[in-house]
Parts: structure tokens; sequence; C-alpha cells
């Protein structure tokens, strides 16, 4: 099976590529294709990260060649991390219409061509911001089971992994997954948390004390204020008040965790590079794992699922069973009326800002 990574270059591509092979994911008969482009820095510097790579790890590597225009993508599953990225630094805002002007051509440009040239079974894994707009326009010309955005696996991690932390043990005993918009709009499904070794009533006693008395309807609210208190921290840009506002966030709840403390490492100069890629190789390995395994992601929706009593057609963020063929049955389960509530309004909110992307 091969592998093509849309935008190897870049800080998150490197870490894909690199992780794919440390993690063994791709085998020696196997082909993994770096995508640059012909007329940019990224062209001459995919040649250099194949020689790189193959320093690296000469004795497991893949097959590695290069691609310099979207006609030469070839590959059973495509990683599409190219485009303009989120800037990192003290002050730094998130303009999510900045990258989708930025990216829609790109977005439109590969997925064409792949539906052009491709075999018609290639499984495409959007990385690029608005993961959301990616997903989209890669669905329409590629189907929309065929596509699925990472940000959603990520997302889920991060909040499994703020849950495992709150109470001392490994992310690998707490399941339970995010859903809705990548980001600032993520929507934590409580309800759907579990804790290996704990039966009903310890669970939901474990839940509310971590919880607090606290439901979706204040947590937009929350991030902001948690977002301008760490600005305020950190506008110093020295180290000391960078470490301060990370400690700050130990003290808030896990779901708002989850959400700012990716925030605050951007503002930090830091990106998210590993955590980003290792997400997005989870999703790979699952595709080509052969065994279809429940992950969460950004699909394309046509009436799977209902909210508010409407059958939902549009972009969201949800559980789903992921396998060689893409995406198909959504294991969503019964919200409970906040998250229920809030994953409408964030939907809403998606399929806005998409349309205003796309026109």
């Amino acid at each position: 099976m091969d592998v093509a990574v849309l935008g190897a270059t870049g800080d998150v591509g490197r870490a894909i590529c690199a992780e794919l092979i440390e993690r063994r994911i791709l085998r020696p008969t196997s082909r993994l294709q770096l995508v640059g482009r012909a007329d940019g820095a990224s062209g001459r510097a995919a040649h250099g990260l194949r020689v790189d790579l193959i320093d690296a790890h000469d004795e497991h590597a893949p097959l590695i060649d290069v691609a310099l225009t979207p006609d030469e993508v070839v590959a059973d599953v495509i990683v599409l991390a190219a485009g303009r990225t989120i800037p990192t630094g003290v002050g730094q805002v998130v303009d999510r219409d900045a990258l989708a002007a930025a990216n829609l051509e790109i977005f439109d440009e590969y997925a064409a061509a792949i539906a052009a040239n491709g075999s018609g079974h290639e499984v495409v894994v959007v990385v690029s911001n608005p993961v959301e707009l990616g997903v989209a326009v890669v669905a329409r010309h590629l189907g929309r089971h065929r596509v699925i955005g990472m940000g959603g696996w990520l997302d889920t991690l991060r909040f499994r992994r703020e849950v495992a932390s709150a109470l001392g043990i490994r992310r690998q005993r707490v399941s339970g997954f995010v859903a809705g918009q990548h980001g600032d709009a993520a929507v934590p499904l409580w309800s759907s948390v579990r804790l290996r070794g704990l039966d009903v009533d310890e669970r939901l006693d474990v839940l509310d004390r971590l919880r607090g008395p606290r439901d979706l309807s204040t947590f937009a609210g929350e991030i902001a204020a948690a977002k301008a208190e760490l600005g305020a921290i950190s506008a110093a840009a020295d180290a000391a008040s960078l470490g301060r506002a990370f400690a700050r966030i130990d003290e808030w709840p896990p779901d708002v965790q989850a959400v700012v403390r990716p925030y605050l490492t951007h503002q930090s100069g830091a990106k998210t590079a590993f955590g980003t890629a290792g997400a997005t190789v989870d999703l790979v390995d699952t595709i080509l794992d052969g065994r279809d395994i429940v992950v969460a992601g950004q699909v394309l929706l046509d009436g799977e699922i209902a909210l508010d009593g409407i059958p939902w057609r549009g972009v969201l963020g949800v559980p789903v069973v992921l396998g060689p063929d893409g995406w198909r049955d959504v294991l969503l389960g019964e919200l409970a009326p906040d998250e229920e509530r809030r994953l409408a309004a964030v939907g809403g909110q998606i399929t806005s800002s998409i349309e205003g992307w796309m026109r």
C-alpha cells in the first residue's frame, strides 16, 4: 500500500513522513510519495527530504519518490497537508477566513487531479486548515465517504489525555470523543467518556467531579475567557511568563485544557506538528490495516444523524467507523441535551462558513 503526503516538506508534513517510517506503517515494499510544487521551495526541498529520510531509516524505509505536480500524485492513501498554516508567536490570531482564502484553490486543484488521474479508490485524510473546508472541497470531487478530516481525532486524543492526566492514569484507559469543529468550536462529548476498570456509578461520580457544575452552554465563553487570560499572562513574551501561562492551564477542567493548551503552544512560538502528525498517522494506519475501527473526524454527512430532530447535512466532526474504503457508519450514540444543542449550533456555523468561503 502506498501513501502520498501533499505538503511533505512543511513542519507537519515532515513529521508525518518520519512517523510513517518510524512506526513501520509502511513496509519496505510500499511507497511513500513526497509531494511539493515544481515552482516553489517545496519542490527543491522534497528531493533533499527524500535523501534525509533514507539516511535516517535505510534499514526499513519504504520506496520514496518525489512528485512535483498534482497530476503525478498516485497512492492508496493521500494526506493533504499542503497550503498556508496557522501562524505562531505571541499575539498571533487564527484567521480562518484568511486560511480558507489561501487554501481553497489548493484543495480544489489537488482534488480535481486525484479524481481525474486516480484509481477511484483513494482515501484522503485532510490535515490542512480549515479542515472542514478541505473535506467539503475534496468530497465534492471524490465522494464523501473517501474523505475524512483528522481534526476530530486530534481533538479527541487531546481530550482523552487531559482526562487521563487529571486522574493520574494512562490515556489508553480513557475512551470518549470530541465532535464539532476542529479548534475553538470543538464539542467535547462527556456522555461518551468511559474509564476502563470503573463501573457505571464509579464513572459517573468521577466525571461529575472532573467536569463540575458546568454544561456546554457556557463552554464557548469559557474558552474565550481562558484565551484572554493566557494572552495577558504571556504578553511579556518571556519564558517565565509562558511557563506561568502553561501552569495556569493545569487548573482548568479537562475539556477547556484540551482546547486552550494547543492555542498557547502556538502562542509560545512552537507548533503542534508532532501531535498533528501522530493523529494523522493513526488514521492512515487504520485505513491501511484493513480492519474497521471507530475514530472521530470531520466528514460530509447526508442525513446519517439528526440534530434537534432534523436530519443533518453538511460537514461535521463525529465518531465514525473508518476502514480501507473510507468511513461509513456514524456512531454518535444518544447525546446529552446540552451536547445536541451545542453540536447543532456549531454545525450551523460550519455550514455558514463553508458556504461563504466557497462563494
